[in-house]
């Protein structure tokens, strides 16, 4: 409910959002993983859950579940790139993408 400030940093203010909140909707898309902040909102979102039973439905925008649970196609593109400058946290970032893929979702295409 509350606006983020001009000169915040959002990290933690969505981290806290994150924390307080009893849901979250996970829109995969294709250039889903080429985003640092979203695959680090994913673990945050992945992370509560695990410890505090966040509820979790994620959606696959053009994207086939199986791309994002197995880092196959663009997912597994996008992924490598990223992995050359920060492995360690690729690698948390794939653990959560194969478990939000793995919860029940909803899949849709265009067209």
């Amino acid at each position: 409910d509350e606006v983020i400030k001009r000169g915040e940093q959002i990290s933690p203010t969505i981290f806290k959002a994150i924390d307080e909140s009893r849901m979250a909707i996970i829109v995969f898309s294709k250039n889903y993983a080429s985003s640092k902040w979203c695959l680090q909102e994913l673990a945050k979102i992945i992370g509560c859950f695990k410890d505090k039973e966040l509820a979790v439905f994620p959606v696959f925008y053009n994207v086939d579940p199986s791309e994002v649970r197995n880092q196959t196609g663009n997912y597994g593109q996008q992924l490598a790139k990223l992995e050359e400058k920060m492995k360690e946290e690729v690698q948390g970032w794939t653990l959560a993408l194969r478990e939000a893929a793995n919860l029940a979702g909803w899949c849709f295409r265009d067209g």
